[in-house]
Order: C-alpha cells, then structure tokens, then sequence
C-alpha cells in the first residue's frame, strides 16, 4: 500500500475524495491549507500499488493537481481492530509508474557514475592480475552497470526512445571506463602475460546466455517487487548483472594491453551477450507482468511500435551471438567443451584394459600457437597387476588412442596428451 499526498485548489478536495473511494482507498483525510497565492486543499490517501496508475489517470482531470507519492510501503490500520493480520498480509507488486519512476531515480549523476566506473576497472584489474577473487566480487558490488542495463529494459517495455538512447549510452560508456582503466593499469605495470583468473575468465561455457536471462529476470522482480514481499535485497540482484558484466571488462582491457585478440574478442562477445539476454528476460516481464506500456499516468512519451521493433532486434542480436558461438566452435564455448572433453576420455581410458584411471587434467590452453587451438590432456594412470607391457609403450599406445577419440570426435581441436603411469608400491 503506498502513500499520496494531493493538493488541489480550494473546493476540489471532495471529488479528489470520491475518486479514491472508488479505487478502495482508505483511512483518507482532506485539510484545508493556504498558501502564499490562495487557498487549497490537501487529501491524504492510502490505496494499494495496483490502483495507483489508475487513480492518478482520473486524477489527471483536476486543474493544478499536485501529487506527492511516498515510494515506500505503508501499514494502514482500520476498524475493527481485530482484522489488523487481514488488511496487512495482501502485499502487491509495485504500480508501473513506480517501476518507471525507481528506473529513472537509479540514473545518478554522470561524475558519480564515472567514478563508479573507474573504481570497478581498478579493483578488477587489482583481483585478475593477483589472481584474487573475492576482489572481483568487491569489483562487482561497486560496478554501475545494473541500473542502465535495467533501464534499457524498461525503456523497451515502455516504449520509450529517450530513456532507451540515454540508457544505451551510459551502458557503453561504463563499460568503455572499465575496459580502458584495466588496458591503462595493465601498460604501466609492465603487464606481459595473461594471469591464470583472466584465462578462467575468458573461457566460455556453451551455457553463457543463462546467466544474462536470469540476472535480467531477477533484475526486473526486484524493481517490481514491493520492498515488503521481496526476499532479495536490490544489491543482490545488482550484483547478479554486474557479475556477468565486470570480469569481462576487465579482462577485455587487459587482453587489449597485451594483444591478446583471442581473449578480447571473447570478453566482448560476453559484454554484448550479456546486455542482449538481460534486456531479452527483462523486458519482457516488465511488459507483461510489471504491466508497463507505452501510454500511463503522468507518461505519454512512449511509441507502441517501439517495443516489439526492439524486442525484435534484441532476439535477432542473441540469436545471432549464439549462431556465431555455436559454429565458432571451440573458440567460444571452451569451459563447457573442456568438461565434455575429460567425461569423454575418462571413458577412453575406463575401457583401455590396461590401466586404471587415477587424475586427468584437460583444459584448454591460450597459447600463442597461430591457427590451433590446444587441448592439454594430462592423465595419470596405474598399471594393472598382472600386465606386463612397460610404462613407456602403455604410455604411448594410450596417448595415441586419446588424440585419435579426440580427433574423430570432432572437437576441431589439437589434443596434447601426456600420460604417466604409476604402480602401486610392492609389498615384502
């Protein structure tokens, strides 16, 4: 339930009244209040979050109407005393000229924001080139890059061209801040070699687009959320974008310092996903569940084509990102490659009669070996008791049998495969 302060010109007061008995307000009180040019009136209403995109479109018909909204959630008590649980348990979701309002609100000013921006860049290139990550968890609490992500979400549901070119904006350049303070760090410190976070950073998984689709879906629950029904609090889900967000920017400048075209263009692949998938979830509900549309109270900027033309585009823009992921294989989904790589030769090895499993340690490297991309296989294994075959030949005769799975198996990579054979110690 919220709160709303109107004032009217004197004599308007009672119909401001019986407008919000028809939206089933209550505990409403009209005062009468001069000010320095004449006198007015001021009503006080309490109406659920639902009806108040409503009764401010009636509203909208009273001459020199002054609304003041209370953006937080108000226990209205009433006769009889007994039905108190009764009348406080109903907790809705936010009204949508709410959601629209908390969007603008988050928008801060351009030298904050920037700050923000260079902040994230430093204390993520501080955590990739230590190799330390709860500073790219520090990195993303302080990195701006919900609010305009939100923004442009809402912007598509809304309709909204303004709001949609501003939100773009600020996006790209949180982003281009960040790159360029970790590319800028990275050359006065002499960096010459990528850290070993940044390579487990740029290694994509074939199941990247889920991350930006949830944190996009999560983003828009919490602003729809009442703050008295949500259970996460709005630094959660903010740190949910900024988390698919601020390690590709940081590594992206990195990269970029050092020449590494292979890890750049895989960080900036994930930026532009992730803006694509989260626009995508978000969007969506804030359209069809958050209930926002081009025309609302106090709002009428909003265009109905633009909507579907920019939902449109955004599934076009993920469609295609994934097209190129998909058939760019393995250079975009190497995490998830990897994975199936070590279930698939553990099997290779489970069937040799040789030996038995004991470590395997598959990865992809990123080494500056020009048009390979290089699979490490490194296997420890223990002979069987009763073979007799020497460590070298079952080495070898293993190894081979590994590269050529791998090579049938079309993962259209180059496998490297070191195995080592151990025994078990002899009893006396």
């Amino acid at each position: 339930m919220r709160q709303l302060w109107v004032q009217v010109p004197n004599g308007q007061g009672k119909q401001v009244l019986s407008i919000a008995q028809s939206h089933q307000g209550v505990n409403l009180a009209r005062f009468a209040v001069i000010d320095d040019q004449e006198s007015q009136e001021l009503v006080l209403i309490h109406v659920s979050n639902q009806k108040i995109e409503s009764l401010l479109n009636q509203l909208e018909n009273i001459p020199h109407l002054h609304v003041t909204l209370v953006p937080h959630g108000i226990i209205a008590l009433r006769p009889p005393a007994s039905e108190a649980p009764e009348q406080i348990k109903e907790v809705q979701e936010r009204s949508p000229i709410e959601i629209f309002l908390a969007g603008i609100q988050s928008v801060g000013s351009w030298r904050g924001f920037l700050g923000y921006a260079g902040l994230a860049g430093i204390v993520v290139w501080i955590g990739l080139f230590t190799n330390t990550n709860y500073l790219l968890v520090a990195a993303m609490l302080i990195a701006p890059f919900a609010g305009p992500a939100m923004n442009v979400a809402i912007a598509t549901a809304r309709g909204d061209l303004t709001l949609l070119w501003r939100s773009l904006l600020r996006y790209f350049v949180a982003i281009i801040v960040t790159i360029f303070v970790a590319a800028i760090l990275s050359l006065i410190l002499g960096q010459e070699i990528p850290t070993s976070l940044m390579l487990t950073n740029s290694q994509i998984s074939s199941v990247a687009v889920l991350l930006p689709i949830t944190a996009g879906a999560a983003g828009a629950i919490n602003l729809m959320q009442s703050e008295r029904s949500s259970l996460v609090s709005g630094a959660a889900t903010g740190m949910l974008v900024a988390a698919s967000l601020a390690p590709p920017a940081g590594t992206a400048g990195m990269a970029m310092s050092l020449g590494r075209m292979d890890i750049l263009i895989g960080s900036l692949f994930l930026i532009i996903l992730q803006l694509v998938g989260i626009n995508l979830s978000a969007a969506i509900l804030f359209r069809f569940y958050g209930g926002l549309s081009s025309k609302g109270a106090r709002y009428n900027r909003g265009k109905q084509w633009v909507f579907p033309i920019t939902l449109g585009v955004t599934t076009l823009a993920l469609v295609g990102l994934l097209n190129w992921q998909f058939f760019n294989t393995p250079a975009l989904e190497r995490s998830s490659r990897a994975q199936r790589a070590t279930a698939d030769i553990q099997q290779v090895v489970e069937d040799n009669p040789l030996v038995k499993l004991v470590e395997a340690n598959i990865r992809f490297t990123r080494s500056n070996i020009e048009g390979q991309d290089t699979l490490l296989c490194i296997l420890y294994v223990q002979r069987e008791q009763d073979v007799t075959i020497s460590k070298d030949k079952i080495s070898e005769r293993l190894a081979r049998e590994i590269q050529n799975y791998v090579n049938e198996a079309g993962y259209n990579v180059t496998p490297l495969v070191e195995v080592t054979v151990l025994a078990p110690p002899t009893l006396f």
